[in-house]
Order: structure tokens, then sequence, then C-alpha cells
């Protein structure tokens, strides 16, 4: 249980990334955002003057392996009666494959997980950076719970 704490620990959340993200840039040059991290994906301006951006940046595809369990012993005196010999017929090239090695059972598929992560950058008239917030967050890459925090370099 420690070391689940422990890993945790270095685990940051969509609100720490946020209150970093603030921290920093609230008062900055809007200017000085998209030089660092790239130009914004729209910008829609304000009556007052001001702008509200929309950025998007750290697109990653993340490879999820499949994930399998032992069988039961109840499944395994199953699985040893439908191992009857059989003929398979395969018409057009399509047939399904239990993928899961012998003694296991498939309890969720491989997959691919789009991560990224979307800020929304408010500035004034004069282009500094009034209200910054991040709209859209995946999970991380690696084990944080937050790929805007990976992105800006946060860290708990």
């Amino acid at each position: 249980m420690s070391l689940i704490a422990i890993g945790l620990a270095g685990c940051t959340t969509t609100e720490e990334a946020n209150q970093a993200i603030q921290g920093r840039w609230l008062g900055q040059p809007s200017d000085a955002f998209f030089s660092q991290y790239g130009p914004p994906v729209s910008a829609f301006p304000l009556n007052a003057g001001g702008t509200v951006y929309t950025w998007r940046g750290g697109e990653t595809v993340r490879n999820v392996p499949a994930q399998y369990r032992p069988m039961t012993q109840q499944e395994k005196e199953f699985a040893e009666k439908q191992r009857a010999p059989r003929t398979v017929i395969n018409i057009g090239g399509n047939m399904a494959v239990d993928s899961a090695p012998p003694g296991q059972v498939l309890m969720a598929p491989a997959r691919s997980e789009e991560l990224g992560c979307e800020a929304q950058i408010t500035t004034n008239s004069g282009g500094i950076i009034t209200n910054i917030r991040a709209s859209r967050d995946t999970d991380g890459e690696g084990f944080s719970f937050s790929r805007c925090a990976e992105v800006f370099g946060v860290t708990s």
C-alpha cells in the first residue's frame, strides 16, 4: 500500500496544473506563452478589446496492452470441454481468434488512447494574459493524471 501512495505522490492533477500555469502566466504577454508552446488554434475577439484564445498541444498516442487474468478452475474445465476436434471454415479471410495466452482470460483488449492538452487563454486589449485554464486534459503519458501538467512541466 505504501508503494501505491509513493507512486501517486508524483502524480499531478488538472487542478494542480491549472494552479501552476495560472501562477506562471497570469500577467504575462500572450506572445511569450505562444512563443514557448506554439500558436493558438483559434482566437475570439471580445467586445472589451481582449481576446480568448484556444491553444492545443502535447498530442500523442499511448498504446495500452491487453489486460488478462488467470482462469478460474471452472473456466479451465469448461475450456477443456470446448477443445473437442472441430473443423474451421474461413470464408472471406476474416477469422476471429481468441488472443488470450493459455490459462488466461482477456479482460480488456489492447487499445490506443489519444492524449493531449487544451487551454483557454484570455487576454486584455494589450495582449496580457488575464485568465488561463486547461479546458481539456487527458491522462498523462506517464503516471500523471494530467497531460497538461506534463506539457507545461508542472510537478507536485
